[in-house]
């Protein structure tokens, strides 16, 4: 009997698994990915409702800056019970009832008549999409093994920048194209029509989505054999969610993470109100000019997904584009305002702050085994997120306080110096999981691909 050559053993299992991968492709990243662009949608097209809402509801920007951030204040304080019950519950029901409850809170947003009401819509749509971001991270884990997952999360964040690219030009057109129709102002009309499908996107989750692989009726035994081993070669596991919340380092990793979050809401809530300001009148012009940053982080986030997993490497993925974004706010500040260097230092600051953050959200499932990584994760994202509500507040009240909004920028360039420079200090060692295993439980190899 002939001898089994190792290296066509070895290329037909990788073919079988690239073959398992498709398939997973595309049955999961599609259905995540317009679940995602109308989550990040519904939270961002508020800077457009501005451009209408302002003069009707008589909004301050003190008001609308702490309304537009006030989402996030509600999606804080519900996101970690969410993604603790997801591990039990399932991925199913989970995105089913975030999706279906925030869908029907963005359509109320319609009635909006006064900042109460506005401050109580904007807190209960961030309670109910909570956990939704950070449960999408802890689903793509249980899929994806540590050398594809930073490329699966970057498919799926794409979303973001494509909600921008697609959405600011129709969240601009329906303001337009609807205003007045059926005594409704334009605004009412952009946050009925784009909140509408997400009610339907939230009943589809239900049977589209498969809780884990196991349970995936359309993969066969050996694709679930093949696909296991993949997802656990890093195997290392933490023993439970308290071993998590005593690791200094997720305070760290939490900390990194806000300040990255903070500027680019900042810019994403801001952006439509400061292009008006450097004399774009024209609503529809600009829905397209705000389009523009969000095609930059698109290509960001392509090429830094794809090059972090092909090198293996995530510190100087992170780092290196948070400091260029943070020169390029500096820089704007101080060149003073013009149409054209708001869209090229914004453009590259946004582009490059999308990088960073699709990069970042590989290192956490690296160093996190086990189903404690959906309570890490979430917590990490609980504390950095809140990052979403100081980042449009300071700009507000930068422009309440001081009539301009450099002062709020600079800040916002400053908690990017903070951000990359923690990065680079930070040392992620896999033998660290040791230090979480629960007994009985193994470590992480030693030879397993950690945050550097």
């Amino acid at each position: 009997m002939s001898a089994t050559n190792p290296v066509t053993e070895s290329g037909a299992a990788a073919s079988s698994v690239s073959s398992v991968y498709r398939k997973i492709n595309w049955r999961l990243l599609p259905f995540l990915f317009i679940g995602f662009m109308f989550a990040y949608l519904d939270r961002v097209n508020v800077g457009f409702a501005k451009l209408q809402m302002q003069n009707d509801l008589a909004l301050s920007d003190a008001a609308y800056g702490v309304g537009a951030g006030i989402f996030f204040v509600g999606y804080v304080l519900f996101e970690l019970p969410s993604n603790l019950l997801l591990p039990k519950i399932g991925a199913r029901v989970t995105f089913s009832r975030i999706m279906v409850l925030w869908g029907i809170t963005s359509m109320c947003m319609m009635f909006v008549n006064s900042v109460p009401v506005f401050y109580a819509l904007r807190f209960l749509l961030g309670v109910f999409e909570a956990g939704f971001a950070p449960g999408v991270l802890f689903y793509l884990s249980r899929w994806y093994g540590p050398k594809r997952l930073a490329g699966a999360i970057s498919l799926v964040w794409l979303a973001g920048p494509v909600s921008g690219i697609l959405g600011s030009p129709l969240s601009t057109w329906i303001m337009t194209t609807f205003d007045g129709m059926n005594g409704l102002s334009g605004w009412q009309w952009m946050f009925l029509l784009e909140a509408a499908p997400c009610v339907v996107l939230g009943v589809i989750a239900f049977f589209i989505l498969s809780d884990s692989p196991a349970a995936a009726s359309w993969l066969n035994p050996e694709e679930k054999r093949l696909l296991s081993r993949e997802v656990d070669a890093s195997a290392g596991r933490h023993g439970s969610f308290r071993t998590v919340i005593r690791d200094p380092k997720i305070y760290i990793l939490a900390l990194t993470y806000l300040c990255i979050i903070a500027p680019i809401y900042a810019i994403s809530f801001w952006l439509p109100t400061i292009l008006k300001l450097e004399g774009v009148v024209s609503t529809q012009q600009l829905g397209w000019y705000a389009a523009i940053p969000s095609i930059a982080a698109a290509l960001a986030i392509i090429y830094g997904g794809r090059s972090s997993d092909r090198h293996g490497e995530r510190r100087y993925h992170i780092a290196l584009p948070v400091f260029v974004a943070f020169l390029s706010i500096v820089a704007w500040v101080w060149i003073g305002k013009s149409l054209i260097a708001t869209l090229l230092l914004l453009t590259l600051a946004t582009g490059l702050m999308w990088m960073a953050n699709i990069v970042f959200w590989a290192v956490p499932p690296e160093y996190i085994q086990g189903d404690a990584r959906a309570g890490a994760i979430a917590l990490i994202n609980t504390i950095g997120l809140s990052g979403g509500f100081w980042g449009p507040s300071i700009i507000g009240w930068s422009k309440f306080l001081t009539g301009s909004v450099d002062l709020g920028f600079l800040i916002m360039a400053a908690m990017l110096f903070i951000s990359g420079t923690t990065i680079l200090l930070l040392r992620l060692k896999p033998k660290q999981a040791a230090d979480f295993a629960a007994p009985g439980h193994a470590a992480m190899p030693a030879g397993t691909q950690g945050a550097d």
